[in-house]
């Protein structure tokens, strides 16, 4: 099954490792150091150019690497949508 995440980007749900809220991950220090080294890596994908509310953490290449979605969708939209498609 996917996951749409805004935008025109879906991913399988299989390789979703987490939902986080952009306004409360991000204060602590540590999200925010996971976030810039992505971003710096090229692993970090922006949906949409509107103000993000939520990022997702996939797997890809057998867990090897995470890609990090920053979406414009809020977490609990996101949690709602994966809920339906019964992965959570």
């Amino acid at each position: 099954m996917y996951l749409h995440l805004g935008e025109s980007t879906i991913v399988k749900t299989k390789d979703i490792i987490g939902i986080f809220d952009m306004d409360t991950s991000t204060v602590m220090k540590s999200s925010r150091t996971f976030l810039n080294k992505a971003e710096k890596e090229k692993r970090a994908v922006t949906v949409s150019y509107e103000l993000p509310k939520a990022f997702v953490v996939c797997s890809e290449k057998n867990n090897k690497y995470k890609k990090i979605f920053i979406s414009q969708l809020s977490s609990s939209t996101l949690e709602k949508r994966a809920k339906s498609s019964k992965i959570l």
